[in-house]
């Protein structure tokens, strides 16, 4: 099942919120990051006493036959702590006992460039391919293992020595992806896709949220589709199955067609709330990772930040600079479009009719 349509739609989604305007780790809103569809691990939940979740539901109906071929892809962002060490004295090259002789601070200067601690995020997806619907009567779960990593890379200053080192740990994260089918009616079968965080963290009092974001799901979201079958919208469903709708229990999420106009072959099961068939505004430079962006603003917000905020920016995250060149190129041409455009308008006489 080639879901590649729909990826453009699922990438917004999984990087919304990833960093909020002005795009600088100094700003109180990124260094409190806050995002869409986060599960915690279920020892956090319990202690948070139901303000947070471990897991994440869709159901949906769809129309087909015992045969019909389902592809599941759960996708999320891990997050990856990045910490700066400042070497006592400046070496050559790193050696295997090399922390041991660095100072962890908040941020550095090394070779013309402002390096500092904060967080970064690596992609991670799970896919459920070639699922025959009649086989899935009963729950069928996909276990996932992502192990704890680390990694160091050396600093080099002005004079080509080793000054610091770049730190990059990410936590050891595990779960499942639960998949369930019943048939409600003859060619009506509603589906079920549980997530769930089973990641080990030990919780207490003095831990915040901050602590267990690492251990966590962030942003975390599903595609589904369908072969020799069709999905039902849960917004418009037919009059036929109007109460099946009603009665599926979407926690965390809600899905959506997607695809071109009255196609049903794909949805996506998103934790920011959508209509069916959303849509990139063809006038969009690019993602701005902002919630409920607005390009233009955004963009003129951007353009006016001073030549040190610009350096921040810049320097602290790959996908901040890709926002902050992008936008510093745009065209003349290209920043008008932004300013705005109606669509689907109809005549009157049209609509009468």
């Amino acid at each position: 099942m080639n879901l590649d349509h729909v990826e453009k739609i699922a990438e917004a989604v999984l990087y919304e919120g990833y960093m909020l305007y002005p795009y600088r780790p100094s700003s109180v809103k990124n260094q409190q990051r806050w995002n869409f569809g986060v599960l915690c691990p279920t020892s956090y939940c319990e202690q948070q006493h139901g303000t947070e979740r471990d897991t994440m539901q869709t159901e949906l109906l769809m129309r087909g036959n015992p045969d019909a071929a389902l592809t599941v892809k759960v996708r999320f962002l891990q997050i990856i702590r990045r910490s700066i060490g400042k070497l006592h004295v400046p070496v050559s090259s790193l050696g295997p006992d090399a922390e041991a002789a660095v100072d962890f601070v908040e941020r550095l200067e090394a070779n013309g460039r402002v390096y500092q601690a904060w967080q970064e995020a690596v992609e991670r997806q799970i896919v459920c391919d070639e699922l025959r619907v009649g086989a899935l009567a009963s729950p069928t779960s996909f276990p996932f293992d992502f192990p704890r990593h680390r990694e160091v890379e050396p600093m080099v200053g002005d004079s080509g020595r080793v000054v610091g080192v770049i730190v990059r740990e990410w936590e050891h994260l595990s779960g499942s992806v639960e998949i369930t089918v019943a048939r409600l009616l003859d060619d009506i079968f509603k589906l079920r896709v549980l997530i769930r965080n089973r990641s080990a963290f030990a919780p207490a009092p003095e831990r915040r949220r901050e602590d267990a974001v690492p251990f966590s799901l962030v942003s975390a979201h599903t595609i589904l589709g369908v072969h020799d079958g069709e999905f039902l919208s849960l917004l418009e469903p037919p009059l036929t199955c109007e109460t099946l709708a009603a009665e599926c229990q979407n926690v965390g999420t809600w899905p959506v067609l997607v695809g071109e106009q009255d196609s049903r072959q794909a949805m996506l099961s998103s934790p920011i709330i959508l209509y069916d068939y959303p849509q990139i505004a063809p006038e969009s430079a690019g993602s701005l990772f902002d919630g409920t962006e607005i390009d233009e603003i955004l963009s003129l917000r951007i353009m006016t930040l001073t030549d040190d905020e610009k350096r921040e920016m810049r320097q602290s995250d790959d996908r901040a600079r890709e926002v902050l060149e992008r936008t510093e190129n745009l065209p003349p041409e290209q920043l008008m479009k932004l300013h705005g455009v109606l669509r689907g308008l109809q005549s009157v006489k049209e609509e009468a009719r």
